[in-house]
């Protein structure tokens, strides 16, 4: 009923249709035949392109999804034969169309195929359910892709380029529990009276009182959630795994401490820690003194986040805690498009399901740009990285299967290799001054532009030409930055706040003391808490001869 055969013509065409500045959407149908489906078919009957590996490609909306249309016209399809990937369309028209059955469906087409890419989507709010004309409200798609692929984990990690610097100096790792807590909450608003919460086992044996308390409050919310706990071992395992292979330091966070039933998150992933892998982190020397696995208070990761700019450190929590602390690490490595989202499930039968998309969402601000005929530069990196790291599950799939097939093989590597050329190719043209203007500032490539010139790059990488050395760049300035918002008369009162002496410039003694009265001084690990509140500020950090003093210039 939804899924019909679209021919490459008509997706160029439906393609045109987004950049002819339309609102309207199409689906992206599922494609098969049976002169595509075989594995051992390297390449398609009428070129050599290679013929990808069965992968769900989930489109979304606005200036994403258009994005997304540009690079697979100008990266994919010139070197691909996509006929294997099956196509949703997850635009809201189109799943108030279907009733939402195209969701169901690629819901169940991702956990057959265990490959996913998507593009950034919407969970429209009541005042955009008016505006696009919907019957009805429509819940969150990656709420119910968690729950159809029993979701266990997301993992954010930052994304680097090198000789850019950005925020982080080294990879950080994430994994966020991808299940429970406050986004499952059931809510009612009530009055006076009792609250009694009781738990009824499954098994028939006597209900259990889990709460009960006297509301004095004429207007209340009562609030019920759980945290599932069964699959914290598998969240865990592939934490560590992780960041054993990235040699990154792990850290357990939870608010253990009030929160009291958080308690069992940090037993269960401590159980697997020490029975699994602390002989192995003691061994590659990334543990403390200690050798056991370090617990961060939720309170604390916050500040930590800010403080470890150097990076080398990974962090798992709760699905809320893990929420806000990846979008503090988002924040300090520049924006939410430099870093990565992949969401991780699992089958019945135990085989994983993995889901790559971008952290960001779909751009409203430059989409209306874009329909208005004006000028955009949308920057694709953390939209391309997953769809590499789809495109790279997908074979990597299709290989475990079929290892002694030496198609399969070849179709492996010439797609890894291809991967990696795209990634170097994207990189370099940021390293050679060629980025969007989030990078670049007034004088970067539109969105058009930059697309063609990766395009033309990773044509010659794969043509084996290329290019000389990039050049290493500086942290390009954060004020090209849509969310740049400084105040710039209050950040000149904050200067002359700590510029004691008036000199127009703050010294290393003034410095120092500004770095702790904000909270982001580095720490002594020399010196204890007892010590550090009887010693001055200026004994701690170190002090210098006033010859030798650092200056930063107003």
């Amino acid at each position: 009923m939804l899924r019909t055969a679209t021919s490459r013509s008509t997706r160029l065409l439906q393609n045109s249709i987004l950049r002819g500045k339309t609102t309207t959407h199409y689906h992206r149908a599922a494609l098969s035949t049976s002169s595509d489906t075989s594995t051992s078919n390297e390449t398609s009957s009428n070129s050599n392109k290679i013929t990808a590996p069965p992968m769900v490609y989930i489109s979304g909306e606005e200036m994403t999804r258009y994005t997304m249309s540009l690079i697979q016209e100008q990266w994919i399809e010139p070197y691909f034969n996509t006929s294997r990937w099956e196509y949703y369309d997850l635009s809201c028209q189109h799943r108030d169309a279907t009733n939402d059955l195209i969701l169901k469906e690629a819901v169940e087409a991702g956990k057959r195929i265990g490959s996913i890419f998507k593009e950034p989507t919407i969970t429209p709010t009541a005042l955009q359910q008016e505006q696009m004309n919907l019957s009805g409200p429509l819940s969150s798609p990656n709420g119910a892709m968690r729950r159809g692929w029993n979701g266990i984990t997301i993992s954010r990690d930052t994304i680097h380029i090198e000789g850019v610097e950005l925020g982080f100096k080294n990879p950080v790792l994430f994994e966020r529990h991808a299940v429970g807590g406050e986004y499952g909450a059931g809510w009612k608003q009530v009055g006076a009276g009792q609250l009694l919460t009781t738990f009824i086992p499954k098994d028939g044996s006597p209900p259990t009182v889990v709460d009960s308390r006297e509301l004095t409050n004429d207007v209340n919310v009562a609030v019920v959630y759980h945290n599932p706990y069964d699959n914290v071992p598998d969240l865990a395992h592939i934490f560590f795994q992780r960041c054993l292979e990235q040699k990154v330091k792990p850290y357990v966070v939870t608010k253990k401490t009030v929160f009291k039933w958080q308690e069992f998150f940090w037993i269960k992933m401590k159980e697997t820690f020490d029975e699994h892998y602390r002989h192995k982190y003691v061994s590659a020397g990334l543990l403390g003194e200690d050798e056991e696995l370090p617990h961060l208070i939720s309170d604390a990761a916050t500040m930590q986040i800010i403080r470890w700019q150097d990076g080398n450190f990974g962090m798992a929590a709760h699905n809320y805690d893990g929420d806000m602390l990846t979008d503090e690490v988002a924040q300090v490595h520049r924006s939410p498009g430099f870093i990565t989202s992949n969401l991780i499930g699992k089958t019945e039968d135990g085989r994983l399901i993995k889901e790559f998309e971008a952290s960001h969402g779909t751009v409203t601000d430059l989409w209306e740009m874009h329909l208005r005929d004006e000028e955009t530069s949308l920057n694709p990196l953390g939209l391309v990285e997953a769809l590499i790291g789809a495109m790279q599950h997908s074979a990597e799939l299709e290989f475990e299967s079929n290892k002694k097939d030496l198609e399969v093989q070849r179709r492996h590597a010439k797609i890894l290799n291809f991967c990696m050329s795209l990634r170097q190719a994207m990189h370099n043209t940021f390293r050679y001054g060629q980025g969007t203007r989030d990078m670049s500032g007034p004088t970067g490539f539109t969105t058009e532009d930059f697309v063609a010139k990766v395009a033309w790059r990773l044509n010659r990488y794969l043509a084996n030409d290329e290019d000389g050395p990039a050049p290493v760049l500086a942290e390009p300035s954060r004020e090209y930055l849509k969310q740049y918002n400084v105040d710039t008369e209050k950040l000149k009162g904050m200067f002359s706040k700590y510029d004691t002496d008036k000199s127009g410039a703050i010294n290393y003694k003034e410095f120092a003391e500004m770095l702790v009265k904000l909270g982001v001084a580095p720490v002594n690990k020399n010196v204890s808490p007892e010590q550090a509140s009887k010693t001055k500020v200026d004994e701690i950090i170190g002090n210098e001869d006033d010859e030798n003093e650092s200056e930063i210039k107003a």
